[in-house]
């Protein structure tokens, strides 16, 4: 069987025998086979990864904006030509079909290449004369040795980014990916090293709650970037903050998408069907809750509905699938137990997932699309992130009702608004509590050099990830005051060929 070990130093970590930490499974969702196992490390191979980052920072810490952007060129470079491959893993471990794992791939590379660009965005500032021979300048510098903890659902993309722009501000790295889909992050850090960066300055560490909890008391990482559900992210955030660490923490969401009475349906019900169930419904950026303003319900769900009859759902790496299974059984059953839920809690179901079999794949983590209409907001259903191929309609009367069920949620994360009318888009994207905002855009994840980021429940820290935010969050900033005396009153036997003032 495959193994998947840490890499620490730039190469694998090999256990010794008769050392600490276990092994964990790693599950190719079609088949429901165990495929590989990756290494869980102990406190000591905590320590390992942490004691080569901080060794790296080093040298790495004091290296040239130059130096570092080369790595990041070539290393861009061999991600592109390594596309197909990286997904290949994505697709074989967590079981997204290949032409999403290709989009989280080119969603990375984004942040990479933003990374390329660091040296304007490290740039500091300068006040002269101040006060006589005064100058007070503003400069930006690395934290040290960070860490960041990923989710399962995009193994590659949520790495990069992270990994990338910190390491450009001159930080060294340790990345705890999700146990469940570990492969593609190894083969990231391959990439780098072939690039040139140096041992040390990224490591994986591949791991549980050990590996998690050892990273937020480690006295030696300075800050924690977190992608993940909202109660690990909240428990992530005081954790690292009671040990002194600076920590972002991205949480869970419940995106909701307004659709008005003048709204163009087909477009809409197209929007609603790829921001639901695309990706199987595993992202905090899927479109859970359609809130359908006034007479367009009943138009909307049907169009909806045709709309998901017609996806293909089977295995990720037949180029006819539409949509793959779930990451794990267990992840199944329990978006099955929303959709049984809600028919109970008095919810419509227009379609019915929960019995999906694909044929000769029946031991896959397999469910269908399910679309729920007439959802009340005290269902599980509509309260909970259910991260899988289900969908909420709720119906409203008004904008402002509609608006107002929606600033109710204790998430803030995505939402969308879907009219033909201007004015009615502006009063939202000013009225909505949410971080990010579509207008006839039903999934408005940033592109790089812009930052990524939810309100309320969704964010737990100041600072959203990548983007100027990401940036910020990776130094942290100098403020030096300076006088010279002028040349001319140099002490007398110093001639510095200036004329004499006195």
């Amino acid at each position: 069987m495959k193994t998947v070990n840490h890499w620490i130093g730039g190469r694998p970590f090999e256990r010794a025998a008769g050392t600490s930490g276990t092994y964990g499974p790693v599950t190719d969702p079609a088949t429901g086979a165990v495929s590989t196992q990756v290494a869980l490390a102990s406190i000591e191979e905590v320590d390992a990864a942490v004691s080569a980052a901080k060794t790296a920072y080093e040298s790495w810490g004091t290296s040239s904006l130059s130096a570092r952007t080369a790595v990041l060129f070539r290393y861009r470079a061999l991600l592109d030509s390594h596309r197909d491959e990286i997904a290949a893993l994505i697709t074989a471990e967590h079981g997204k079909v290949h032409s999403d794992a290709l989009g989280e791939v080119a969603r990375g590379l984004e942040i990479v290449e933003l990374a390329c660009g660091i040296t304007t965005q490290l740039k500091g500032e300068l006040s002269t004369e101040v006060s006589s021979r005064v100058d007070v300048s503003s400069i930006r510098q690395s934290l040290g040795v960070v860490a960041g903890i990923t989710p399962f659902n995009f193994p590659a993309m949520v790495p990069m980014w992270m990994f990338p722009l910190a390491i450009a501000c001159g930080n060294t790295f340790v990345l705890k990916p999700s146990e469940k889909d570990p492969s593609a992050a190894n083969l990231l850090a391959e990439l780098a090293a072939e690039a040139g960066l140096p041992d040390g300055v990224l490591n994986v560490l591949h791991g549980d709650k050990v590996a998690v909890d050892g990273l937020l008391a480690h006295p030696d990482v300075a800050a924690v970037s977190f992608v993940g559900s909202t109660p690990i992210a909240r428990y992530i955030h005081a954790t690292a903050s009671a040990n002194g660490k600076r920590v972002q923490a991205l949480g869970g969401a419940k995106n909701h998408m307004l659709v008005l009475p003048d709204a163009d349906l087909d477009a809409a019900a197209d929007a609603a069907v790829s921001a639901a169930y695309g990706s199987a419904g595993e992202r905090c950026m899927a479109i859970s809750a359609v809130v359908a303003v006034s007479s367009v319900a009943d138009e909307l769900v049907a169009k909806i509905r045709e709309r998901a009859e017609k996806i293909k759902i089977g295995p990720g790496a037949d180029p006819s699938s539409e949509m793959g299974p779930l990451i794990t059984a267990a992840h199944r059953d329990k978006v099955a137990s929303y959709v049984t839920g809600a028919a109970a809690q008095g919810a419509d179901v227009v379609l019915d997932g929960t019995g999906h079999t694909v044929e000769g794949f029946e031991d896959g983590h397999w469910i269908g699309l399910s679309l729920l209409d007439n959802v009340s907001t005290d269902s599980d259903a509509y309260r909970d992130e259910i991260f899988g191929p289900v969908l909420c309609v709720l119906r409203v009367d008004t904008y402002e009702e509609g608006v107002a069920l929606m600033n109710a949620s204790p998430f803030g994360n995505g939402t969308a608004i879907f009219t033909r009318d201007g004015g009615a888009a502006r009063r939202f994207q000013l009225e909505i509590e949410a971080g990010m905002v579509g207008v006839n855009v039903p999934i408005p994840v940033p592109v790089g050099y812009h930052s990524f980021g939810g309100w309320k429940d969704s964010l737990f820290g100041d600072h959203h990830i990548y983007g100027n935010d990401g940036v910020h969050f990776y130094t942290r900033g100098k403020v030096v005051t300076t006088r010279w005396p002028d040349p001319a009153d140099a002490p007398a036997g110093v001639d510095l060929g200036f004329p004499r003032n006195h």
